[in-house]
């Protein structure tokens, strides 16, 4: 548990290379994320190892640092500010490079001379040696730059296969709506809870709104950051998406057919902003700056826009409509199955960054459906890893270390964040990282084996999972679907605890390699011959 950002924020500044190497500073729910000009200055065990830091993580275009729940956003704000002081003093000492240091006297002369005064030094003679070992100092600095360009080449094109930049891509542009999509969904479970038990019926239509307008107008949200990401106007890119959930457009027709406001929803307007991303750059490629002003808004609004209510928005509304019948037929048909493959496969996803790819899913269901049912199947993997942590804490009793861990991120994983336990539990113990799964694909299975038998359960926003997801849940009744979710819930930890408890640590882990109250061997390793065996 961080106590103190600032000194968090002290000791990661210098391991990451300092404030040159930092371009960039944001983070997420539980990552502090940076940009770095050059990755091999980077001390990965060193920063492991600062308390607090549960792990790290690269997805080529970030250096990822694990710190939890809550505590990233005090360290990021510390960090920013010793990086904004690194700067300004790094500022200060190209300043003071004329001879002055930073209380404006001259570093390199005798106190109280002045510069009529001064006679300059005489340069000494360069003897051989001397000349020597600098082209040998010279070389060798040469080889480590050169050797340190080639290692940031290499980690870049590994890092920059198609499949993690657009993963990186998604994640740039849903992962900032996240906050947004869970309060309006807490809003809206709150109203639908009223709603069912008949309470405060004035105030349930100003809930409803305040929790439906975000959703009505996330295409341009979504056309706003796509921009952003692809390097457009986001403005404009906003303003092309917007024509997607636009009423009049019902009055358009595409494909014989009249469309609807908020066809295709955050797929069409992702479509339709990366469109026109490349047709603002190619206006702005070919024309003149006094045309540019001018010409250029226009002709993307036009062209992208006249795109996506002929194309793109029919086209989107197609994928959309398929992914939701494609969930739905998931769920009923094979339930169980799929529950079981979902809920167990999604701890290696997070682990990897690849569960970014399900944001727009999980966004497209919640438009059309007003609910995903994905997700609290997905949540079950937490559950999982609740479980192999509580597993891990009563084995590895003599492990105070581990065990203070798992103290302070059992809450979070209680709560659906599950990345404080596995990155500082789970994964670097191997197997549980394995029983944890086991865990989650048990608890998937339950939801989904009652999906089957006709109870769907959904969450109305994206974002918490675990004990938080229960103010999101909707289905067939309140009531109905938190036991079921419930139930999946402690099908994982019991399972989870189970596997990891008989099968998830190695045979003898948790017993003391002395005796607790002598400090001394056990009698069975002490050195020396064993007593005989009886016959």
């Amino acid at each position: 548990m961080i106590k103190d950002p600032h000194a968090t924020a002290a000791a990661l500044l210098p391991l990451v290379g300092g404030p040159a190497n930092v371009t960039s500073v944001a983070h997420c729910m539980t990552r502090l994320r940076l940009g770095l000009a050059d990755r091999s200055r980077v001390d990965d065990e060193a920063l492991r190892a600062v308390p607090g830091v549960l792990g790290v993580v690269e997805d080529g275009a970030s250096y990822q640092v694990v710190l939890g729940p809550g505590v990233v956003g005090r360290v990021t704000t510390a960090f920013e500010t010793l990086l904004a002081a690194g700067r300004i003093g790094t500022a200060d000492d190209r300043a003071d490079g004329d001879g002055r240091n930073g209380d404006g006297e001259d570093g390199g002369k005798t106190a109280g001379a002045d510069d009529a005064s001064v006679t300059p030094a005489v340069a000494p003679a360069v003897t051989p040696a001397a000349d020597t070992t600098a082209d040998t100092a010279a070389d060798t600095a040469d080889a480590l730059a050169r050797r340190g360009a080639e290692l940031k080449a290499r980690q870049k094109a590994r890092n920059a296969t198609p499949l993690k930049t657009a993963l990186r891509r998604v994640a740039d542009i849903f992962v900032p709506l996240i906050p947004a999509l869970i309060g309006c969904g807490i809003v809206a479970g709150i109203a639908g809870l009223l709603t069912n038990l008949r309470w405060l019926p004035g105030l349930t239509p100003a809930l409803t709104a305040l929790s439906s307008a975000f959703m009505a107008l996330i295409a341009v949200f979504v056309g706003h950051n796509t921009a952003k990401e692809f390097g457009g106007t986001p403005v404009l890119g906003g303003a092309v998406a917007a024509v997607v959930v636009y009423p009049g457009v019902a009055k358009v027709t595409a494909f014989g057919t009249a469309l609807a406001p908020g066809q295709g929803g955050v797929l069409g307007a992702l479509a339709a902003a990366v469109l026109g991303t490349y047709v603002e750059k190619w206006c702005r490629a070919r024309l003149p700056g006094t045309l540019d002003v001018l010409l250029t808004p226009t002709l993307t609004v036009l062209v992208s826009g006249l795109l996506t209510l002929y194309v793109l928005m029919y086209a989107a509304g197609e994928v959309a409509t398929a992914i939701g019948t494609a969930a739905d037929w998931l769920l009923t048909t094979t339930g169980a199955l799929a529950g079981l493959i979902l809920g167990g496969l999604f701890l290696p996803l997070v682990m990897l960054g690849l569960h970014q790819a399900l944001i727009p899913i999980h966004t497209t269901l919640i438009e059309q459906q007003g609910h995903t049912v994905l997700l609290p199947v997905l949540a079950m993997a937490g559950a999982g890893q609740v479980g192999a942590a509580a597993a891990v804490y009563v084995r590895l009793r003599h492990d105070t270390s581990l065990r203070t861990t798992i103290r302070s991120a059992l809450p979070a994983g209680l709560l659906g964040v599950g990345e404080p336990l596995i990155y500082g539990v789970s994964l670097p113990l191997g197997r549980p990282f394995l029983t944890a799964c086991v865990g989650g694909a048990a608890g998937g299975a339950f939801v989904g084996l009652f999906a089957m038998l006709g109870t769907e359960v959904g969450a109305t926003a994206i974002g918490p999972s675990g004990w938080a997801l229960f103010p999101l849940l909707a289905g067939g009744g309140w009531a109905v679907t938190a036991g079921v979710y419930g139930g999946g819930l402690l099908t994982g930890y019991a399972v989870g605890f189970l596997a990891t408890y008989f099968f998830g640590l190695p045979d003898g882990a948790g017993r003391p390699v002395c005796d607790p109250e002598k400090h001394e061997p056990r009698p069975a390793d002490r050195p020396g011959p064993r007593p005989a065996s009886p016959r």
